[in-house]
């Protein structure tokens, strides 16, 4: 999620740390992000750790008022009595011991809330309307703020900086991957949900916030950031982990293209099929395409990302709660038929699973990296009459080969992981053994 945010994006965070060069910041970003982004972090606020589709029917939630002797007849009721949260709010109201603590906003929330943790479903979940509006903005790919993103840690008291989008107030106020925000503008930032964070942050365009920052070394800043128009890139050329796409040996590459696909917008299509053109002018003879870190985004623009790679075959299924498919097939009109390395994480989730999964399945990519993250769920917005939504899971994606994604994730082709040495050395062992294949390809 991004301080700014919207995820997806939740908004979108775009581009790479672009001082990933050196052992120091690559170790960095390593250790700060596998620290940050561990399991439903991805999909547990806003769009981006789900391949959604959208609803414009607003569902009208009328909320009865209830008095005394208003009461319905108990003999009459077919089902739950909902207004019995109303009647309990009175009596708190009137007579809990400790009146401050009984706020009926925030008791309204959590019993919203209880109703989904009942489910049991992470990926089923309320947005409260500040929130939703601030999502929906993240769709647009521009957005006021700083330019960073940010998670909360399972078990941490601190949201952190999984990382500062490139030539942003973030960047070149110097935040880093993996900085823990201890306070903003003076306030203790102990115990802040991501929500709470992320609208503490963000703001409007030449406004000041003030960040009291713990920098992974330990030592602690105060850093004054001026907000700003970040317009926030989902497709860049930049290498997640380097300043420059190296090999094995080191050496700067040129004879293979490179993009990474931060998150899927509906920007994402038209920022994709550019660069891929631009590549193809290059001559160069093959394609990485990375998609490590990206939670997912929109389903129509991945299906439309995926078929731009696709002369035929099918790109995802989707089967309903009463055993109906769905299915998503490509047509012809492929924009390169440049051979393809997609790689991967473990956070690699929802849409990007989709993505990888229907390259690699109509053999028309070979997945490097290591499992993904295993979301498979369709969810489906709806909008609420207090300009809150619901994210309701409502499907599940198999691949084109009916494999399920949910709780298993897609499975790389070549398995490549990180190993300490890696990260003290400044290597990226995915990305090298991605150019070592496309280049015995060409050979």
């Amino acid at each position: 999620m991004t301080a700014d945010l919207p995820a997806t994006s939740p908004s979108y965070d775009s581009e790479p740390d672009p001082q990933g060069s050196n052992s120091t910041a690559l170790r960095n970003t390593l250790l700060g992000v596998i620290g940050i982004l561990i399991g439903v972090m991805l999909i547990a606020v806003g769009f981006l750790g789900r391949a959604i589709t959208e609803d414009d029917e607003v569902a009208a939630v009328a909320a009865p008022t209830v008095t005394a002797d208003s009461s319905p007849d108990p003999v009459l009721q077919s089902g739950p009595d909902f207004l019995v949260l109303d009647e309990i709010l009175q009596i708190l109201e009137s007579d809990f011991v400790e009146p401050d603590l009984v706020d009926p906003e925030y008791l309204h929330g959590a019993a919203i809330r209880g109703i989904f943790d009942a489910l049991d479903d992470p990926h089923s979940t309320y947005i409260d309307p500040q929130t939703y509006a601030m999502s929906r903005e993240g769709f647009s790919g521009v957005f006021q703020g700083i330019g960073a993103t940010v998670e909360k840690p399972a078990g941490s008291d601190y949201i952190v900086i999984v990382r500062p989008l490139p030539d942003t107030p973030a960047a070149r106020a110097g935040l880093l991957s993996g900085d823990q925000i201890l306070a903003v503008d003076g306030e203790d930032a102990a115990g802040w949900t991501l929500d709470e964070g992320v609208l503490r942050i963000r703001g409007p365009q030449g406004t000041p916030v003030e960040l009291l920052i713990r920098h992974p070394d330990g030592v602690e800043e105060l850093i004054t950031i001026v907000r700003d128009e970040i317009h926030s890139v989902s497709v860049s050329t930049q290498p997640l982990l380097q300043q420059t796409l190296t090999d094995s040996a080191g050496n700067e590459v040129t004879d293979i293209g490179y993009v990474y696909i931060a998150q899927i917008t509906r920007r994402t299509p038209d920022e994709l099929t550019q660069i891929v053109n631009e590549l193809e002018d290059r001559g160069v003879t093959g394609l990485i395409i990375d998609v490590r870190l990206n939670p997912g985004g929109l389903l129509a623009e991945t299906t439309e990302i995926a078929d731009m790679f696709l002369d035929q075959g099918p790109i995802v299924i989707q089967v309903d709660r009463d055993g109906n498919e769905q299915v998503w097939s490509s047509s012809p009109g492929q924009i390169t038929y440049l051979p393809i390395v997609i790689i991967q994480d473990e956070f690699s989730a929802s849409g990007s699973e989709l993505l990888a999964a229907a390259l690699q399945e109509n053999g028309r990519a070979t997945v490097i990296g290591v499992d993904s993250f295993g979301k498979g769920t369709v969810n489906n917005v709806r909008e609420l009459s207090n300009g809150g939504a619901v994210y309701v899971s409502i499907a599940r994606w198999l691949t084109p080969d009916r494999n399920q994604i949910e709780g298993r994730g897609v499975k790389p082709d070549i398995v490549v992981e990180f190993t300490m040495d890696d990260i003290d050395q400044g290597r990226d062992v995915q990305a090298e053994r991605a150019i070592d294949f496309l280049r015995d390809i060409a050979n």
